[in-house]
């Protein structure tokens, strides 16, 4: 029994090298997620912004002090503005250049002084996403603007853990609300005051919508087209982002999720993933597109970190009107394993400058959506090919996108990223069996009389 225990301790001592080399690089990589640009950059509206249209009901995404989620801001932006049916604008606190998850960087469209001053009063339709400071003392300017836009008559929408934001301002009280599937157990936890519901893509509450995780904010958005412009307006705008899913009138079934073993996946990408993608940013790229890149490769699977780079270092504006500001230009940034090129406009030009400048880095330029179709699944296929299946079926169940008819190929299992950690479990056997020989050694020369100590040390 004491030999098996020491067994035991002895194996648990020798993971304690990989387990805390993983530690320290997982928590980097997702501290990663939410970092400000560097240095800090104010981008300024061009000519006053885009024009304003009293005609329209006004919608907009609110971004947190401390940035968002990146499907959560750009995927309802995208299916408002495709609409055709809204003056669709970012409000941020301030005009501060502002993170989005896996390193994208958006300038605000307005402050929420500055939209009040356009409209008069408080927008039609506000959409919360997924911020990082909930709880904290940075949230409350936001806390406080949701409040008071209640208030006005503004229908909310809460996209994935968006719902603890207005949980967290007190607005989903006495409600029924939903969130994303992983977040769930814990927000009845904290908000019992809560009606939380599984199992569906969005829960129209009358002057609360809440959609479940991440692309389930698609249905949701498309939820608030059809009570404000009608669901001939919905249905042809979910043709046109390409989204197959569109059940009008009532929320598409989803299946009641728990986490389960591939969950395992993400920490090891998150510890052990080492790869560097440089993502180019061109004018008039789609929203979903863009979020299909950050959110597939980086955001919810940590397969790679991603790098938002132009080959001119300057703002990029979005097909929709939305500005980007880029880490940097493309001939600064080293170290770079691949280069991928989101957009199918991109794809369609094939920029020659772009190819030069790659190549003189040793890459060539990667068009993930050069065929047609929903941009994640371009994204999904493409992470399926180049890491393995079970982390695009972990990004696509977090994602809360339906992969049936999806056909992934590639590595059944990340051997790969289990090397390092494979030596490093080995390396740490070495530690531990040789600190043993030594106190073994010690102890028995200990117990020796001095005579026999010397003999034994002489031999």
């Amino acid at each position: 029994m004491n030999r098996s225990i020491r067994i035991l301790a002895l194996v648990l001592a020798a993971l304690l090298l990989p387990a805390g080399v993983g530690v320290v690089r997982a928590l980097a990589a997702v501290e990663r997620q939410y970092a400000p640009l560097d240095p800090p950059a104010v981008v300024e509206p061009a000519d006053g912004g885009r024009p304003h249209d009293p005609g329209r009901p006004t919608a907009v995404v609110v971004l947190g002090a401390n940035g968002a989620e990146v499907s959560d801001v750009l995927a309802p932006y995208e299916v408002l503005a495709t609409s055709g049916a809204f003056n669709v604008y970012t409000v941020a606190p301030g005009r501060e250049v502002l993170p989005l998850t896996g390193g994208l960087h958006l300038a605000p469209d307005l402050t929420f002084a500055e939209l009040r001053d356009r409209l008069g009063a408080p927008p039609d339709v506000v959409v919360v996403p997924a911020m990082p400071d909930v709880g904290e003392p940075d949230a409350e300017p936001v806390s406080a603007w949701l409040r008071e836009q209640s208030a006005g008559g503004s229908l909310l929408v809460s996209v994935c853990n968006g719902a603890e934001v207005l949980a967290a301002a007190g607005l989903l009280d006495g409600r029924d609300a939903t969130s994303h599937f992983a977040r769930l157990d814990a927000l009845e936890r904290r908000y019992p005051e809560v009606s939380w519901r599984r199992g569906t893509r969005y829960v129209d509450d009358g002057e609360v919508i809440s959609t479940g995780g991440l692309l389930s904010n698609i249905d949701g958005s498309l939820r608030v087209v059809e009570r404000l412009a009608g669901a001939d307006v919905a249905s042809r705008t979910a043709d046109e982002i390409g989204w197959d899913h569109y059940s009008p009138g009532a929320p598409a079934a989803l299946p009641v999720q728990q986490l389960g073993p591939g969950a395992v996946i993400f920490p090891v990408n998150a510890a052990y993933r080492t790869t560097d993608l440089g993502v180019v940013l061109t004018d008039g790229v789609g929203e979903l597109e863009l979020a299909s890149v950050f959110d597939t490769y980086s955001g919810q699977s940590l397969a790679a970190r991603t790098v938002a780079v132009t080959v001119a270092d300057d703002v990029v504006t979005s097909r929709h009107g939305l500005r980007f500001v880029p880490v940097a230009d493309l001939d600064r940034v080293g170290g770079l394993d691949r280069l991928l090129v989101p957009g199918a406009d991109a794809a369609g030009r094939r920029d020659p400058d772009l190819a030069a400048r790659a190549d003189a880095l040793g890459l060539a330029p990667e068009y993930v959506h050069a065929e047609a179709g929903f941009p994640f699944e371009a994204t999904l296929r493409d992470l399926a090919r180049t890491t393995d299946r079970p982390t695009a079926r972990w990004a696509a169940k977090v994602l809360e996108y339906p992969v049936d008819g999806l056909r992934l190929t590639g590595p059944s299992w990340p051997w790969s990223v289990l090397v390092l950690p494979s030596l490093l479990t080995l390396a740490g056997l070495a530690v531990v069996a040789g600190v043993a020989l030594t106190v073994r050694r010690r102890a028995l020369c200990h117990r020796l009389r001095p005579t026999d100590r010397l003999t034994w040390r002489l031999s």
